[in-house]
């Protein structure tokens, strides 16, 4: 079917009108239909790993994750699930490969929804047994078309036109979940190249409704994977296409949720990030910014509420540049200054991060949503 848009409840922010699609759900977490656009991410560590992946996940929801992926390689992974998901504060999503029978059994396990790679599970009988399974446990399956796992015919297509190939390959799979009368999917159509995964899902979403989970794969290490995510999605979502994102990168799954959610806070797609304001910092600074922007950044992902924090190295930055923020510290000579609202609420010698977290707390009722 032919795109359809509605606009966003306050376009007048955001300037975007989303894609609309069918509404699905991983647990209790909806996905497109109108839903705000979902942050996910995936487990670096194996399911056997116990205690470990447990602390890995409660990081990643302290984080502002919402739903997360675990890698299922074999039947004893299968037998760890149960205890996983019940252990679980954020909906776990089983990761298959290969072999359609660990997606079955992760299914009764009671995950909240499978990925598969039709490409590597094999027959359409194969791929039906897991839709079937699904259907059971009234499971959403993300269908996840990758350039490195793309069928054989279409590879020869991938050499001229990347981008078409691996819309084929998605909307034959789009086909096959009609024929089997499955509706509760999400596609994914990703490549390591952020234009080629822009046009890849600009040209599936001119004829399907089904929700997308976008993201760039394999995209590299914190800094290069971090601008070529962005890219692609900044690209993509602003143009309404993008239900639920990854943003891939080479360490800390933790980290790709902080950008992630940097980036959807930017766009005026979400509201309860704070958003940190921080110079460049030059010879006028008398505060190491780096470091408390960093420390903030990584210590009050969530608030609750929109909320903007600055940090200047010096009085002529703030609060004079930052004026618009919130709550804001800037250095002096005997240490900084705490204003509020573009006015010098007070003046501090010590504590500073500390003073800035408590006045962040008080602002907004909650803890400022600050993991200590």
């Amino acid at each position: 079917m032919k795109e359809k848009t509605v606009p966003d409840p306050d376009r007048r922010k955001t300037g975007i009108v989303r894609r609309k699609t069918r509404k699905v759900f991983y647990g209790k977490v909806a996905v497109g239909g109108g839903a705000p656009v979902s942050v996910q991410s995936m487990c670096s560590l194996p399911v056997t790993s116990h205690s470990e992946i447990r602390e890995q996940i409660s990081s990643l929801a302290a984080a502002g994750c919402q739903m997360v992926r675990v890698s299922v390689r074999d039947k004893k992974d299968t037998h760890l699930l149960s205890g996983l998901c019940a252990d679980s504060s954020i909906p776990v999503i089983a990761d298959i490969h290969f072999d359609h029978q660990l997606a079955i059994l992760s299914a009764e396990a009671g995950v909240a929804g499978l990925r598969i790679n039709p490409g590597n599970i094999g027959s359409v009988e194969k791929v039906t047994a897991v839709l079937d399974a699904a259907a059971k446990y009234s499971l959403t399956v993300r269908i996840g078309v990758n350039s490195g796992s793309l069928e054989k015919r279409y590879r020869g297509l991938y050499l001229e036109d990347p981008a078409l190939a691996l819309c084929r390959s998605a909307a034959g799979y789009s086909d096959l979940l009609e024929r089997a009368g499955f509706r509760d999917a999400i596609f994914s159509l990703k490549s390591s190249d952020a234009m080629v995964t822009v046009e890849a899902n600009r040209l599936f979403a001119l004829e399907n409704d089904y929700p997308l989970h976008i993201g760039v794969t394999e995209a590299g290490p914190k800094l290069t994977g971090t601008a070529r995510s962005v890219v692609a999605l900044t690209l993509l979502l602003s143009g309404g296409i993008g239900d639920t994102v990854r943003v891939s990168l080479s360490g800390d799954p933790v980290d790709e949720v902080t950008v992630a959610l940097a980036m959807l806070s930017a766009l005026g797609l979400r509201d309860d990030v704070p958003r940190i304001i921080s110079c460049p910092t030059c010879g006028r600074s008398h505060l190491d910014v780096g470091a408390i922007a960093e420390a903030l950044e990584k210590s009050m992902p969530r608030t609750g509420k929109m909320i903007k924090v600055a940090v200047m190295g010096c009085e002529v930055n703030g609060p004079g540049e930052a004026k618009e923020a919130d709550i804001g510290i800037a250095g002096t000579e005997k240490g900084a200054v705490l204003f509020k609202n573009g006015k010098i609420y007070k003046r501090l010698s010590k504590d500073l991060l500390e003073t800035l977290f408590s006045e962040i707390e008080k602002m907004t009722g909650n803890n400022g949503g600050i993991i200590k």
